[in-house]
């Protein structure tokens, strides 16, 4: 275990060698070409989700989204009994 420890004065160094910042591709193919290792498959491709509509909390089916509200505002009730509309108007 005492082998892992530095000895007092030094500082461990951590930006240099295969994996040092820009370099750290390139030397990882020369490496595995040398090496004669498959490089690794390309999985950074961000995956779709194939239904974007939240599970409903009850049976976990896909929710419909009917209307969404602006941040901070309240949706609003039905109207007053006592308004008049096109149907109320005498």
């Amino acid at each position: 275990f005492m082998l892992h420890v530095l000895p007092r004065g030094f500082h461990r160094i951590r930006h240099y060698g295969l994996l040092a910042g820009s370099a750290r591709r390139a030397s990882l193919a020369l490496a595995r070409r040398l090496l004669d290792v498959a490089a690794p498959p390309d999985d950074h491709t961000p995956v779709e989700p194939e239904d974007y509509r939240p599970p409903c909390p009850c049976c976990g089916g896909r929710m419909i989204i009917i209307e969404t509200f602006e941040r901070g505002r309240q949706p609003r009730g039905p109207p007053h009994a006592a308004a008049t509309n096109r149907e109320t108007d005498p």
